[in-house]
């Protein structure tokens, strides 16, 4: 099932549309969608190519598991880029997990027949990937109808999809049924429900059983603290758009939001959890679904390893830069202090990065890093409502299916809204030395390459969106980042350690609260002291780790490593032979590959002679 990529510093696992229970507890990763639309005039992505024999093959089986998904969830096969789903809402009718387990197993007994006939080994592959996609579903669903109690946030999840239809990329048509969804949403569209109506007896099917859980305290008031947040910011999409006949909808909606919080502050604040700790099935089903192939105590090990070695990377690097500024103290914290006073106003930062972006490229093309595409990349700042679905920076990739143009989009908020109802502002992205390690990140050759190299290479639909998964995402945005520190001047070097710094204290972090090996207060000391980001960063951190996305903070340590030892063993193996751009280009054309499958096509595909 296709879910929302949130990259950059985070990635978050989260859903939008109202999904079956265990998808929206514990979902696999995928395309986000932002708030506010890009620029009107866009430069344009070339067609991708055109698709050899094996693809076509394996994207008509993708279409299957599109299809009968798109039944229970029809806007994220609408995000996919199948158009025909605009407009229509997702299925939160009685039994939903029962109905979607069912037809979900059924397309996977159809698609492990086709894998026991089918001769192309490349699409064999990607039947085990959908299958295994599959089994996730199912699993995930029963885990969650055992633990958790059936909550939805239905402000967060219309706002996400509201405001993936309305991007000016898309074309006009689509941006039109828009005015359809929302109606259907507040139950104004011919046969249609309130989907607050819906959520709320969903969560009442189930309140009778105690042995069931309520979402965490804490992240029910932040969804609470946000609903005029949302409110605000759908109507701001739709007078941007200039939609005709959405008020009604949008005065229903306001309505309906505000009574929704009300109930909820009644029925589920109750029984709402201070203990964000997961039963630890659930715990290990995340980490699995995430990508973490390993024990999270092993995770800890490594991470912790990297996390002193890079701490000692910066210290080492601090003085030089301390000393080119006349600052008297060099350790690297002060030093990190200092160079972030030296803050880039709001209305500045867009020029800011897209010198940086300009200058990264430069690099790439000059030290054949990786080919890039011969158009500019798309770079805005996130609004305040789009900040408050997802505070941290992040990349909004092209639709993958039907692409016909669009151009992915890296979006970099300013702040953290929804703190008690105050936003806190951020230090840790608007000044000159962080700019260049997060536009590697979320830009070229990070995240935004990645999402082009399937479209205008040529990548099947199963490896695009269902072998999508936080670790073979993050790996390859981290390594990214490392490609590009030496040609950084010494300032963009500190900020890329000290990112380095964050991925690894995740990785040790999570798990070590989820594990119940510290406490929140310690994790925060370590990330505001050692690795010296803002309180606001700070607290998204902690918020992830406990409540929005337990498990998925050690996919970015785990998944570079990975590449860097696929890309250590490749070079010991071919010697003088070793071509770093034909090496980076062939990992880009494999798609989203997991790491033991990305490794066996490097072995067999690339290595040998």
């Amino acid at each position: 099932m296709r879910v929302r990529l949130t990259c950059g510093l985070v990635l978050v696992a989260f859903v939008f549309a109202p999904l079956p229970a265990a998808l929206a507890a514990t979902p696999a990763v995928a395309p986000a969608a932002t708030a506010a639309p890009a620029p009107a005039t866009q430069p344009a992505t070339p067609a991708p190519r055109p698709a050899p024999a094996w693809i076509a093959a394996s994207n008509a089986y993708t279409r299957k598991v599109l299809d009968a998904q798109a039944k229970f969830s029809p806007e994220d096969a609408s995000g996919s880029g199948l158009s025909e789903y605009d407009g229509l809402v997702s299925d939160l009718g009685p039994d939903i997990d029962a109905r979607y387990t069912g037809a979900m197993t059924s397309m996977r007994d159809e698609l492990q027949r086709a894998l026991a006939t089918e001769s192309d080994p490349l699409v064999k592959q990607d039947l085990q990937i959908l299958i295994g996609s599959l089994d996730n579903d199912i699993a995930g669903i029963a885990l969650s109808a055992k633990y958790d109690l059936p909550w939805t946030d239905v402000p967060r999840m219309v706002f996400g999809n509201v405001q993936q239809m309305l991007q000016s990329q898309l074309p006009a048509a689509r941006e039109a049924k828009t005015v359809e969804l929302l109606q259907r949403y507040v139950g104004l569209y011919p046969g249609s429900t309130p989907m607050v109506d819906l959520a709320r007896a969903r969560y009442l099917e189930k309140t009778g059983d105690s042995h069931l859980s309520g979402p965490v305290k804490a992240r029910l008031q932040k969804s609470l603290d946000d609903v005029p947040t949302y409110i605000k910011g759908i109507r701001e999409l739709f007078a941007k758009a200039k939609l005709d006949g959405a008020g009604p909808a949008l005065d229903a909606m306001e309505k309906q939001f505000n009574d929704y919080a009300a109930w909820e502050r009644t029925a589920v604040l109750p029984r709402a959890r201070d203990d964000f700790h997961l039963p630890p099935e659930q715990y290990a089903f995340r980490l699995k679904r995430i990508g973490i192939d390993i024990p999270p105590q092993l995770l800890v090990q490594r991470a912790q390893v990297e996390y002193m070695e890079t701490r000692n990377a910066m210290q080492a690097l601090a003085p030089t830069i301390a000393r080119a500024h006349g600052w008297k103290d060099t350790d690297y914290r002060s030093v990190l202090r200092a160079l972030k006073k030296r803050s880039i106003p709001n209305d500045q930062l867009e020029a800011r990065y897209k010198a940086v972006n300009s200058a990264l490229e430069a690099a790439i093309r000059r030290e054949r890093i990786v080919d890039v595409p011969a158009r500019p990349m798309v770079m805005r700042l996130a609004s305040a409502a789009e900040s408050a679905a997802q505070p941290a920076p992040h990349m909004q990739p092209p639709p993958m299916i039907g692409n016909t143009g669009e151009p992915g989009q890296f979006v970099l908020p300013v702040g953290n809204p929804g703190a008690g109802g105050k936003g806190e502002a951020y230090d840790d992205f608007n000044f000159p030395g962080a700019a260049w390690t997060l536009s590697a990140h979320e830009g070229r050759p990070g995240h935004e390459l990645q999402f082009s190299a399937m479209i205008e290479r040529g990548v099947s639909q199963a490896r695009a969106l269902y072998a999508f998964n936080s670790v073979n995402v993050e790996g390859w945005a981290l390594y990214a980042e490392a490609e590009m520190v030496p040609f950084e001047p010494a300032e963009g070097q500190l900020v890329a350690l000290q990112f380095r710094m964050l991925r690894a204290a995740r990785a040790m972090l999570d798990p070590m609260l989820n594990l119940g090996l510290i406490s929140r207060e310690d994790a925060g000391r370590v990330l505001t002291d050692e690795v010296v980001l803002s309180k606001a960063m700070t607290r998204q951190e902690l918020d992830r780790y406990t409540f929005n996305a337990p498990g998925q903070a050690g996919s970015y340590f785990y998944g570079y490593s990975r590449i860097l030892q696929l890309r250590a063993a490749t070079e010991i193996a071919m010697g003088k032979r070793f071509d770093r751009r034909a090496f980076n280009n062939f990992l880009l054309e494999q798609g989203l590959l997991p790491p033991d499958l990305l490794e066996a096509a490097v072995h067999e595909r690339f290595t040998k002679p």
